[in-house]
């Protein structure tokens, strides 16, 4: 029988086949990169890939292929396999929207309708979904209606009815969204509005999106797939292994996100100076913060303004993953800074970034708890199927909902449609910090119950609400809600 796996793994054969061998294998039985299993022969061993020789990438930005002025910008996109340099002197087959890696940034404004084309030129179908966006149903990315494979095409509209935020696009396809993700399929998608132009923000060439994840790389430098791996433990910034980048002694807004399958990132500088955090899922925090370190868990993201003013040109310093343990060094490293050269710099931090919208009063309340045993994936005791409704939720209604943890494995939940506050973490009230703005995935650790708030109004349909740690929602913590 032809199944999408076994699409893939022809595919990435061929792939395979084509690739230099320049890489040497770990030997069989050693200890994993992640610290919990054992490499196999034909693993890459991650300590024999050079670290900081590859300068990180710029995510290309797209044009509309028609634009109507503040009413409408229409793009065009294909996703397709392509061959691209991720570990210095090899080429790796992966899933990419128009042949990029990392995905391409798509620029749009708040109230211009966004409108792209996709086709998909890949072996499987695929269902695209804009993580943080208020968009209705059928434009949503449904996991069981797909684009099918070898050529098929949908059209996705976008109204941009909310305000400005740093969201993501990638396939939500039911029990795919797993290993497309992982082989590629992640674009970055800017959401701005007149609150954020006018505060004079690093932007230009000192806007940087960066996309973080892991992997796991074959001998033969190709992507080495399993549900549920612990042993992905190449760090990739912007599509390249452990790369450099090179920037002016002034302030720079990084816009992180997390698109790895299931690792956390608790990122800090490597001198332990601190940073100001300026922005979380769905847009700019109230003020900025001063922080020494982000957390964020798979699907989350955090702006950050980091003034390298304060280092002398020829200084380098690191982004750093803190709290791997101290099991490997190259686990701990994400990508180098190099300050490498002076520039002027007119940008602010305001010490007001925004007002965040008022919270209505609350008047339903419901539990979710998330839970993980021999493989199988729950939300309230259940694993997903299509089409059944778990939740039911009146239109227009603000409830809380408190989700618990009870297991000793993190994990994380995002809601589709609307963001939502965070209200309490194990039994604190939140009044402040990254977690105080609009947020649409929230991490829940071991033992924890986390609350949020959302109000659920402007589309009616049916809409998803999961673990983004994608290979637990693939092995079925995912459930349906339906607005009416």
């Amino acid at each position: 029988m032809i199944t999408r796996r076994s699409i893939i793994k022809t595919g990435m054969a061929a792939g395979a086949a084509g690739a230099a061998g320049l890489l040497v294998p770990a030997a069989a039985g050693t200890a994993s990169a992640a610290g919990t299993g054992a490499t196999t022969a034909n693993d890459l061993d991650p300590a024999l890939v050079a670290k900081f020789s590859q300068a990180m990438p710029l995510a290309p930005v797209v044009a509309p292929y028609m634009s109507m002025p503040m009413m409408m910008d229409c793009y065009a996109l294909t996703m397709k396999e392509a061959d691209k340099e991720i570990l210095p002197g090899v080429l790796t087959r992966v899933w990419t929207f128009n042949g990029q890696f990392p995905g391409p940034v798509i620029k749009a404004r708040s109230n211009v309708r966004t409108v792209i084309d996709q086709t998909n030129n890949l072996p499987a179908g695929v269902s695209v979904h804009l993580h943080g966006a208020h968009v209705s149903a059928d434009n949503d990315g449904d996991p069981v209606v797909l684009i099918p494979p070898n050529g098929g095409t949908k059209t996705y509209t976008y109204p941009n009815a909310q305000p400005h935020a740093s969201m993501w696009f990638h396939d939500h396809a039911h029990h795919a969204e797993s290993e497309s993700a992982f082989r590629g399929l992640a674009g970055t998608y800017l959401l701005t509005d007149d609150v954020e132009q006018n505060l004079n923000l690093p932007s230009g060439a000192y806007d940087v999106p960066i996309q973080l994840r892991d992997a796991r790389f074959d001998d033969q430098g190709q992507l080495a797939y399993q549900m549920g791996d612990q042993n992905r433990s190449v760090i990739l910034a912007n599509g390249k292994a452990w790369p450099f980048c090179e920037v002016a002694a002034r302030k720079y807004r990084f816009r992180l996100c997390n698109t790895a399958n299931t690792r956390f990132f608790t990122l800090v500088l490597s001198d332990g100076s601190s940073f100001q955090q300026i922005g979380s899922d769905g847009g700019l925090l109230p003020a900025p913060l001063t922080v020494n370190k982000v957390v964020l868990s798979p699907g989350e993201r955090a702006d950050i303004v980091v003034d390298f003013s304060r280092y002398a040109v020829g200084t380098t310093l690191e982004l750093r993953n803190e709290g791997t343990g101290g099991l490997l060094e190259h686990i701990s490293k994400v990508l180098q800074f190099r300050v490498n050269r002076t520039a002027a710099d007119t940008s602010v931090v305001p010490s007001t970034l925004r007002t965040l919208p008022a919270m209505q009063p609350a008047t339903v309340n419901r539990s979710f708890t998330l839970a993980m045993g021999g493989g199988v994936a729950t939300i309230n005791g259940l694993s997903y199927v299509p089409n059944r409704i778990d939740t039911e939720i009146a239109y227009g209604s603000t409830e809380i909902w408190s989700v618990t943890n009870p297991g000793a494995g993190s994990h994380n939940f995002h809601l589709h449609l609307v963001q939502f506050r965070v209200i309490e973490r194990g039994g604190v009230p939140v009044t402040s910090g990254p977690e105080y703005g609009l947020k649409d995935t929230v991490r829940v650790g071991p033992g924890e119950t986390v609350k949020i708030q959302a109000t659920f109004t402007g589309y009616r349909g049916q809409y998803l609400y999961h673990c983004h740690m994608f290979d637990h929602a693939a092995m079925g913590m995912m459930a349906t809600m339906r607005i009416s």
